[in-house]
């Protein structure tokens, strides 16, 4: 799979912005804050819905506009799709596939896999438990339609039991129908932490070889899944904590509490790894999740990475760069001496200035 271009209209800084991309490597260069990372975002939110940065629709949009257009070409297996993203303001955003309205997120799912690597993903194992959270939860919902629905469901549930927490502080009456929340939000909830679990399994069957070649066979890798309460336990641990949650008016036991840790030797390396073995599970964990894209999808994903190999020391960069053959990448950076000083092909450049980008060479012509 290869996203063959991308039209954006009022998207963030560009007025209006048509991109050719190779099928191979891609370079975006330029100062900071020029516009490269706003292409990459709007290459996720075609695959996903959703900014890597957590950005809402109204936030995206160009700041006097009141809506913003997203148009992207992928082609699989040789057949070419147009996606349409279609953000407003004031209202939910509508996406189309090949001119068809589609009403729920999950149809678009799985059509352009993606995997986004940037400079902050190097913190996710020192990095808060919300963190680790989000980067299951980004790509199961990309891979997992009914991830995605458990997911959305649960959130909003603990969303109205935690307003119904509040509440119940002017009308303790309403505790009644607690247990009704109490429910759903098991049912969803336990779905939830066995699909988290099996992810986990699935990533370690991958992260350990990785990870031992990229230490140089001197670490050995492990994830562990830190549910924060047993499909088993859930329900009883939530009742039992009903009291609590009501002072505290927040739902305090649930999935949306988990964490992974991330073990070399036997020690957690959260707490007590140095950096450099922080910065390296990382880049494991990332080039884990492009391998187990490719297991579950029989297919390539789009790999984007945001400035990521100025962060990264000569070794690391290396094993990155040899590890992306044969996937299409777009890399943004804000100079071009890191690659033309590395035996590394790049397939297609174009320079970002301001909102303005210039394809300044390619190999195709």
């Amino acid at each position: 799979m290869v996203i063959k271009s991308i039209e954006l209209a009022d998207y963030r800084n560009y007025d209006f912005l048509t991109m050719q991309f190779d099928r191979g490597t891609n370079i975006l260069y330029g100062d900071n804050a020029q516009g490269k990372t706003n292409i990459l975002e709007a290459i996720f939110v075609s695959a996903t819905t959703k900014s890597h940065r957590g950005s809402r629709d109204k936030e995206i949009i160009n700041f006097d506009k009141e809506e913003a257009h997203i148009r992207t070409y992928i082609e699989k297996e040789g057949i070419e799709t147009r996606v349409d993203i279609h953000l407003r303001k004031s209202k939910s955003k509508g996406i189309a596939i090949d001119g068809q309205k589609i009403k729920k997120a999950a149809d678009l799912l799985g059509l352009c896999n993606v995997v986004f690597f940037s400079p902050e993903d190097l913190g996710i194992i020192k990095n808060g438990p919300s963190e680790r959270r989000r980067f299951v939860d980004m790509e199961l919902c990309q891979l997992d339609g009914f991830y995605l629905y458990n997911l959305n469901h649960y959130n909003k549930i603990i969303n109205q039991r935690n307003k119904l927490l509040k509440d119940m502080y002017m009308n303790p009456d309403l505790k009644d129908t607690l247990n009704i929340w109490d429910m759903q939000l098991v049912s969803y909830g336990s779905k939830i932490i066995e699909r988290r679990r099996a992810f986990v399994d699935q990533l370690n069957s991958i992260i350990y070889d990785i990870h031992k070649k990229l230490s140089g066979g001197k670490e050995e890798l492990s994830i562990l899944y830190e549910p924060d309460v047993s499909v088993e336990e859930f329900e009883k641990k939530l009742r039992n904590n009903q009291d609590r949650d009501i002072r505290a008016k927040m739902t305090s036991v649930g999935p949306h509490r988990d964490d992974l840790s991330f073990l070399v030797g036997g020690i957690d390396i959260r707490k007590f790894g140095s950096q450099g073995q922080q910065r390296t599970a990382a880049l494991s964990l990332k080039l884990s999740e492009i391998e187990l894209v490719k297991k579950i999808t029989n297919d390539m994903p789009v790999l984007l990475l945001d400035d990521v190999l100025s962060e990264l020391d000569s070794c690391r960069q290396n094993y990155l760069l040899d590890s992306i053959g044969g996937i299409q990448t777009i890399i943004t950076c804000t100079g071009l001496d890191e690659f033309l000083n590395n035996r590394f092909e790049i397939d297609r450049i174009f320079k970002v200035t301001d909102g303005t980008v210039t394809c300044i060479n390619s190999k195709d012509e």
